[in-house]
This record gives C-alpha cells, structure tokens and sequence, in this order.
C-alpha cells in the first residue's frame, strides 16, 4: 500500500488553522473557537484529492493562550508535525501585524523540518481583496515558503487555489494520485495503548512459518512497536492484511517517540477498512480507548474491539470485566466484544469471522423495497413526529451504509428518533461491526 503523504497545519493560536483543517477535509471535524489555544491534541483526517494526503491540525505554537499550563505540551506536539510533515502548511493571521513568535516558527521551520519539505504560507481570514494586497508583501519577508496562498476558510476564497497548490507540491515529491485497489482483501488496523499486547496478537495469528520468518518484536517495555508494519494472513483461502501499529495514547512533551507513533496509527487508521481495539483485560476501559473507538466510528470504519489478556483473570470475575467493558463502549454497541488471549491463542482464531462479518456489513446493500418494509413496521404507530410520513428512503452507495431520509423537514428529525430507526434497522438486517449512517433530506 503506498504510503499517505503527510501535510501539517502549523502557526500561532487563533491563526484559522482548526477553520482551514474544516475547510481541505470537507467536514467540519476541528473545534474552532474563536478562544487561543482550543486545539490541544493533533486532529488528523484523510483528504481524498487525486493525490490523497493526512492533513494534520496542530495546537497552536507560540504563546497567546489562557492556559499556560499546557502551552508547553500543545507546542512540542506541534513541533513533531512540523518535523515528520511532508508539506508544510504555515498560517498568520492577515488581520494582525506579524509579531516575534511568526518569526520564531518561521525559524522553528528552517531548523526542524527536513530540508526537502515544502512550505505553503497561508495568511488566513483574507476576505477583503485590498487588505489581502497589503498582506503579500508583509508575508514574504519570512522567506520560507515555496508559495504564498491567501485564504479566508469561512468563505472559501483561495481554497481550490492551495488544493492545487498541495497536489503539485505532493507530485514534485514523488507522491503519486493512489488507484482504486482491486483487492477485496480487508486492510485492519489494529491499535490500542501501548503494551496490551498488539503486536503478541498479529504474531499469534501467524502460521508457525509465518513467525519464525517474521515475528514482530514483542516487549513489555510500551512503545516497542515504533512503526506500522503490513502482514498479509491467509484463513479458510481468504487474504488479511493487517496493520500492526504503535500504540496510541496521550503523551507528554518529554515523549517525542510516543507522540510520533500516535501520529503512525492515526495514518494507519486512516487506510484501514476494520480497525481491532485492543484493551487489556486487566485495566479498566480508559478515555483514550474510548477515543480510538470514536475516532473510528466517526470514519466510518468496521470496529471490532479485543479484551486481551483475559487468561490473566479468574474465570469467577470474567463475565463481570466483559460487562463491564460492554458498558464502556455503550456509544458502538455494534462492535463485536471478543475476549481472548494471545499469549494462550486463546479464541484468537474467532477474530478472522468478526472481520469478514464487519466487512461484509461494510459493504452490504439493502433493495429498496426491503427498505420500505422494515420502514413501514418500524414506525407504523410509533411517536415520531415527520418521520411517521416519511414516504421513501434509500440507501446510498457510500460506505459505511448509509440511508436518505426524504422527510418533509429535516430540522424536526430528532437525533433520538435516528437512534430508535437504528437500532430496529439492526434488529432486522444486522450491520454487525459497522456504523451506519443517516441523512435526511426535504421531499420534493
């Protein structure tokens, strides 16, 4: 699989990066606020374009926020995009006079980023045609950037004019525009916290062959596993290919190797088809699982998450750590849970039905008359405002599946109403280990 290019969004706090990051993605998946400093952790998504690339939103560099706190953490973060980018993407603020800390990332670039990756200087908030002509001759004085690309996100102006700018830079370095696979074979991404067993898991799946061969390193020191390694498995005549990756997790300023390996499996997440949540069976459920789990439904991967570990516990206290993880992940109920253990191999093998289930229900399509069916039992003489007249609905050729509502006003569609339409959706044609998703759209 070709490797994802990588652009970084990097400048000061307030500087419309988190409104352009909203803007190249399509949808709205940054906080922007107009408050320094609301961007905290690396926000990343993949940017389908014909040469696709994993644009990276950064906390701001620099100082300017209200919480000082952590202005040292958000910098550093920031400071291993810029030192892993592909493209450099360099914001200022148009509306304001450049000030020593533009100059200080300005420096920061020369210094840190490799020295064959481009810089793109975007001031941003450019919407006024004559206060964007005073702003070109300050924003070339860094002397950095290949170009310079006025933009104003909120209104789309000079925003095809840096896609196009990204595609050529991108192509000059050797990235080219990625075809369409003709492989069926699932991609799985498997990720988790460092140290539950990622790596022990994709070499317990290996033919005996296969591991002396290829094993990947295992280690009870977190963070062993620095970069995603691809490992095609074959089961009943089916081809696999996993993703083993380093684990994701928080980290802290003084963790650069941690911090760059998040920003590995971020990527690896982002190509993946399924992506397999391990959790140790021995900790509680932590927010950061409960991140990886939301960063995959919100892409709209299968999700399949792992209890590992599980021969470490008593047998008299297991079905309460599986309801109790089943509780945790109350938000995708969906994935399939699957206790294991691959020291033992313990019910490992069960992982490659659940990912054939969950691809399967990927790409499964439901006839519209099927659809009209279970749509007329689903709310004949149920509580739901609009929904109860909707007259047709379909469903649409994205993946994850996806269902158009055609209702007479979209705004009346509560989100509890989607919930309940959901889940007797499930009752009646499964969609085990996928999100689904909805749009509703005003009938003609």
């Amino acid at each position: 699989m070709p490797r994802l290019p990588t652009v970084a969004i990097i400048g000061k706090p307030n500087t419309g990066k988190s409104t352009l990051f909203n803007r190249l993605y399509g949808r709205r998946k940054a906080i922007v606020s107009e408050v320094p400093g609301t961007t905290r952790d690396h926000v990343a998504g993949r940017v389908e374009a014909p040469i696709p690339y994993l644009l990276v939103d950064t906390g701001g560099m620099g100082r300017g926020t209200e919480d000082k706190e952590l202005e040292d953490d958000v910098h550093a973060q920031s400071l291993l995009a810029l030192e892993h980018a592909d493209l450099i993407l360099f914001t200022i603020n148009s509306r304001d006079e450049l000030t020593a800390s533009d100059f200080e990332i300005a420096d920061l670039l020369r210094k840190k980023r490799k020295n064959h990756v481009p810089v793109i200087l975007v001031p941003t908030k450019c919407d006024n045609p004559e206060a964007t002509d005073e702003v070109l001759p300050r924003a070339y004085e860094f002397g950095i950037a290949e170009s310079v690309i006025p933009v104003s996100a909120t209104h789309r102006i000079g925003i095809d004019d840096l896609q196009t700018e990204i595609e050529k830079l991108l192509a000059s370095l050797h990235f080219q525009a990625q075809e369409e696979e003709k492989s069926t074979s699932p991609h799985i991404a498997i990720v988790g916290k460092p140290n539950v067993g990622k790596s022990s898991f994709v070499n317990a799946l290996m033919s005996d062959t296969q591991r002396e061969r290829s094993a990947l390193l295992v280690s009870d020191l977190p963070g062993t596993t620095r970069d995603a390694v691809d490992i095609t498995l074959k089961y009943q005549t089916k081809e696999f290919i996993f993703i083993d990756t380093a684990g994701l997790h928080r980290h802290r300023k003084d963790e650069p190797v941690a911090a760059l390996a998040e920003l590995r499996s971020i990527r690896a997440l982002e190509m993946a088809d399924i992506v397999v949540l391990i959790v140790d069976a021995h900790e509680p459920v932590s927010k950061h699982d409960k991140r990886i789990a939301s960063m995959a439904v919100e892409e709209g991967k299968g999700l399949i998450i792992l209890l590992n570990k599980i021969d470490l516990v008593p047998s008299v206290e297991r079905p309460r750590i599986v309801a109790e993880a089943r509780s945790a992940f109350a938000f995708c109920r969906f994935a399939p849970l699957l206790p294991c253990s691959a020291k033992t191999r313990s019910d490992i093998i069960k992982i490659f039905d659940l990912i054939t289930l969950a691809h399967e229900s990927r790409t499964r399509r439901i006839t519209t008359k099927a659809l009209h069916e279970w749509y007329q039992d689903a709310v004949e003489d149920k509580p739901l405002g609009t929904l109860s007249k909707t007259k047709h609905l379909t469903q649409a050729e994205d993946i994850p599946p996806t269902f158009v509502l055609f209702v007479r006003d979209p705004k009346q569609v509560q989100l509890s109403q989607l919930r309940y339409l959901e889940n007797t959706l499930r009752k009646t044609f499964g969609f085990e280990g996928t999100p689904v998703r909805w749009i509703t759209k005003a009938a003609r």
